[in-house]
């Protein structure tokens, strides 16, 4: 079975993703500083809502720890 790509809102990310120490306000604040973070590559845009596509949220973590490891 494939992997289906799951959308999060910023609640649902802030909850699934609190092990790793986010809470809605951080996740407001990588949002906010999408273009200088590369966060950009996590969101989709549907009219005014923003969704959080976990797939690249998950790769954009693994990248995060390379580049600190670097």
């Amino acid at each position: 079975m494939q992997n289906e790509t799951q959308f999060l809102t910023v609640e649902k990310t802030a909850k699934k993703y609190t092990e790793a120490g986010f809470t809605q306000g951080s996740v407001r604040w990588l949002l906010f500083n999408r273009e200088h973070n590369g966060f950009a590559r996590c969101v989709v845009r549907v009219g005014r809502r923003v969704l959080i596509d976990e797939t690249e949220l998950v790769a954009w973590l693994r990248d995060q720890r390379e580049a600190r490891a670097a």
